[in-house]
């Protein structure tokens, strides 16, 4: 372990006092003109400074922890992976365990997705966007010419990709630009000219599976976190028919039995959390599979043959395993696997072996298969952690602190991660709060919150405040409209509980951090808590919930309104207004740092731009970092080693930490 020497409290305090009255704070009201334009390469900054190499080299090393991630089963026994070897993900496969890694996609732009084609050709299908602008194309690859073709057309979003059961076609849900309606499409990706529109949808339409026979496709709508839609379309006809229509519940996922008879998909009817459940296609039965589940269900695969269910429970955000024969529904053997998070499941052609991947707080995501008949769990990948001791990084803690409401109805407690420097504090602290607002901070490996604990001295708090998920569908939809703030609220209960453990925390060098929504949250909490924060950093943040609807991309705008409320209503406006950080921006008078892709169609760059012109209208000067070729956050590694870069001498500052040398 390397922890940067940091000054003690006395010393510290008056660090922080002098940073609040230098140019970066505010100046009594006194506005203060735009700083100076900086490009370096695809960046644009203001304020920020050169980078040291000692810091750049060292953040470089946690900058280069890679992980890799299962997308599908090879017909000659290997699999396909994603991970980064260059400056994005790319696909690689890997034909034997801890083989060689073979690069296939080569971009500048990540991919996703790497669904092969059923059969023995070994030719799969991705997507990929241009500079993080979320216009996914379609792409298909064939390893005999090793070229790939577009099969979508340009200008429009395509989503789930999902291969019928015979190999011959793909289907999947298209919008155009600026549209939140998504038809449903089918093709030969491997010809273009065949592409066909067989559904002109309405709303968030998706593709989740083809039935066995080929002639119907299982199709969701999503609406909000609390309520979605099954359909089953027929190709013949072109008819659509709901499954359920008369309930008003929460749906993810879905794959037809093997008959083609049933589907099965999660549901929270009846439930707080979502329990795996089968409904008849004929009848409209429903019967629960897991009835004694007190977890959500958030992930799960049928095997081909129909005979073999895996799925993943949510247990207070770290994974649990099971498997269960389908026939009978009783449980069978499952691997023993260390605390993490499990995600990826996907069984072979043979309904043999079940992949996973597997990322826990210590280690990064690594790809394993699990062979139920030998009860052999085999390691697949086993990625690198930049050169770093893996025995020095911190083990997060789970945390719980009572709710500002716990005593007049509200929820008891809220739970948090907590990344403690295993140094004696008390410790400066980086409150560092999840976007979403429907997400949740779960104890996976992060080498940002590993860096700052071990390299800096910083403790790293994750709160999952009400709105997140994880924790049953009351609880998610505690913020929701004008209960927004009780999330915040939230926040201040957290700063009480903090201050009760002042031999851990430094409460006068508390700084929040967060990224989309958890922009939102650190703009309202150090509007709220004005003089509990030593600083904020907000990453493609929310300046004003009315502006972010009136001017994201369309194919978001109604599903973000069922969350946040609808700016058209005059009150909800008039309130969005209100406690908008943009209009509130005076009452922050700490250092800030905004950080945002140009390209970001969820959260515009406008936002960013409009909030550093009104912290400058009122005094403050904030950093700013604008990347030109990124989107919702930065997905290129050397655009996330100049973040790293900036936000340790950003903390450096407001910490009063002694720079490495």
């Amino acid at each position: 372990m390397s922890v940067r020497t940091f000054a003690s409290f006395p010393v510290a305090a008056a660090l922080v006092a002098m940073i609040l009255t230098t140019p970066a704070a505010a100046q009594d009201g006194v506005a203060i003109s735009a700083p100076e334009r900086i490009e370096r390469g695809a960046l644009i900054l203001e304020n920020v400074p050169e980078t040291p190499p000692a810091v750049r080299d060292r953040v470089a090393q946690y900058n280069n922890t890679r992980g890799a991630g299962f997308l599908d089963f090879l017909p000659g026994g290997g699999v396909l992976i994603s991970t980064r070897f260059g400056d994005a993900a790319q696909i690689h496969s890997v034909a034997s365990p801890l083989g060689a890694r073979r690069q296939l996609t080569f971009y500048d732009d990540r991919v996703s997705g790497g669904d092969v084609r059923p059969g023995t050709s070994g030719s799969f299908v991705f997507l990929k966007d241009s500079g993080g602008d979320e216009y996914f194309q379609g792409w298909y690859f064939d390893p005999a010419s090793g070229r790939t073709t577009t099969f979508t057309e340009a200008g429009t979003r395509n989503l789930a990709l999902t291969w019928s059961r015979d190999g011959s076609r793909i289907a999947w849900s298209r919008a155009t630009r600026d549209s939140g309606d998504y038809d449903i499409l089918v093709a030969d990706p491997s010809d273009p000219s065949s592409r066909r529109v067989v559904h002109e949808g309405s709303g968030a339409l998706s593709v989740l599976d083809w039935s066995p026979e080929g002639d119907r496709i299982l199709l969701s709508q999503y609406i909000s976190i609390a309520k979605s839609r099954l359909f089953v379309l027929r190709l013949s006809d072109g008819s659509l028919t709901e499954l359920t229509p008369e309930l008003n519940v929460s749906y993810a996922g879905g794959e037809f039995t093997a008959d083609g008879r049933a589907v099965v998909t999660t549901s929270d009817e009846g439930s707080e959390f979502s329990r795996l459940v089968t409904i008849n296609l004929a009848s409209g039965a429903r019967a629960v599979l897991t009835p004694d589940v007190t977890w959500d269900v958030e992930g799960f695969d049928l095997a081909p043959d129909g005979r073999s269910l895996a799925y993943v429970l949510n247990a207070g955000g770290a994974s649990e395993l099971y498997l269960m024969n389908l026939a009978n529904r009783r449980a069978m053997p499952r691997p023993n696997l260390p605390p993490g998070v499990v995600g990826g499941l996907g069984w072979d052609a043979a309904s043999r072996n079940l992949a996973l991947t597997l990322n826990s707080a210590i280690s990064p995501s690594d790809v394993h298969v699990y062979s139920p008949r030998s009860r052999q769990l085999t390691r697949w990948t086993e990625s690198e952690i930049g050169g770093l001791d893996p025995n020095g990084f911190v083990e997060p803690k789970l945390v719980r602190f009572p709710t500002f409401d716990s005593a007049s109805g509200g929820p008891k407690e809220i739970t948090a991660w907590l990344y403690e420097p295993k140094i004696p504090g008390p410790h400066p602290v980086v409150v560092d709060i999840h976007g979403g607002p429907e997400g949740q901070s779960r104890p996976v490996f992060n080498s940002r919150a590993q860096y700052w604990a071990n390299e800096l001295g910083v403790a790293v708090i994750l709160p999952n405040v009400r709105g997140s998920t994880g924790y049953g569908k009351t609880f998610v939809s505690l913020d929701n409209g004008l209960k927004r703030l009780d999330s915040v609220r939230d926040i201040g209960a957290l700063l009480d509980w903090m201050a009760g453990e002042r031999n851990r925390f430094d409460m006068n060098r508390v700084i929040a951090y967060g990224g989309s929504y958890g922009g939102y949250m650190v703009y309202s909490a150090m509007v709220m808590f004005p003089e509990r924060f030593a600083a904020g950093v907000d990453i493609v943040g929310i300046g004003n919930l009315r502006t972010f609807l009136e001017n994201t991309s369309g194919y978001r705008r109604d599903l973000r309104r069922a969350e946040y409320g609808d700016e058209r209503d005059p009150v909800v406006r008039a309130w969005m207004d209100e406690t908008a950080g943009f209009n509130n921006a005076d009452k922050i008078k700490r250092p800030m740092f905004l950080i945002h892709g140009a390209n970001d169609p969820r959260v515009p760059v406008s936002e960013a731009e409009a909030m550093a012109k009104a912290f400058r209208a009122n005094g403050l000067d904030p950093w700013l970092m604008i990347a030109t070729d990124e989107g919702h956050g930065f997905a290129k590694k050397t655009n996330q080693q100049a973040q790293r870069e900036a936000e340790t001498l950003f903390f450096e500052k407001v910490f009063g930490l002694r720079p490495a040398n």
